[in-house]
């Protein structure tokens, strides 16, 4: 059952059981981080590699957003409006707030649910983000593929990278998550998988960058 609640900006309410687990406390975690530091590096290579392409007058479609990063950053380069489609109810109204806060709530729409199940009502947009989200996703490729589908112009990703020392990272951060008894877990994709996925949906590699140890900025291109 879906639910609407418009405060400032649009927001819409579907269940997202899993992502629930992102709850106040990391979000206002996450937020205070942000002000204090910006963005993360991963995260702001990624809007760099955005801002490269020319995003005045542009729309955003930024799925599992969090707290908001890169539109609010995007904002600040000419960004028109955008969409914000994120599972954990505490991202969203922290979003929202913050939004609110730097006077663009008027200007972006937020979703609260799964993509996969929203995708069909959510428009498309000139730029699409998944920042850290498909590699926590159960089923990567379908998120991939509706997603993609939205992308009018520019996909951009950050994914773990694939390597051995990644995968021990993450195969130690789901032992845990198990043993707290959470339900999200996380994965690596390979990017050629992704390559495959993206390239059915007419998106052809742009751009990629390694951030630190652990991170894989990758843009891509509707020719």
């Amino acid at each position: 059952m879906t639910q609407s609640n418009e405060v400032g900006a649009d927001t819409d309410h579907t269940a997202a059981a899993p992502f629930e687990e992102y709850n106040e406390k990391i979000a206002a975690s996450d937020l205070r981080r942000y002000l204090k530091k910006g963005p993360m590096p991963w995260t702001k290579a990624l809007i760099e590699a955005l801002k490269a392409e020319g995003i005045e007058g542009a729309t955003l479609l930024n799925i599992g957003g969090g707290i908001g990063v890169i539109q609010h950053e995007l904002f600040a380069a000419g960004l028109a409006r955008a969409t914000e489609v994120e599972a954990s109810s505490a991202y969203v109204d922290t979003a929202r707030k913050e939004s609110e806060r730097r006077d663009h709530g008027s200007r972006i729409t937020y979703r609260h649910g799964d993509f996969v199940e929203l995708a069909e009502s959510v428009p498309r947009a000139d730029i699409v983000t998944l920042e850290r989200v498909l590699n926590v996703y159960p089923d990567w490729e379908r998120l991939a593929g509706l997603s993609a589908e939205h992308a009018q112009r520019l996909y951009g990703l950050v994914l773990p990278r694939d390597t051995l020392f990644v995968r021990l990272i993450i195969a130690a951060m789901n032992r845990v998550l198990r043993l707290q008894r959470r339900r999200v877990r996380a994965a690596i994709i390979a990017i050629d998988a992704l390559d495959r996925v993206l390239r059915e949906k007419g998106l052809v590699p742009h751009f990629s960058a390694k951030v630190g140890p652990a991170w894989q900025v990758a843009v891509y291109l509707r020719p």
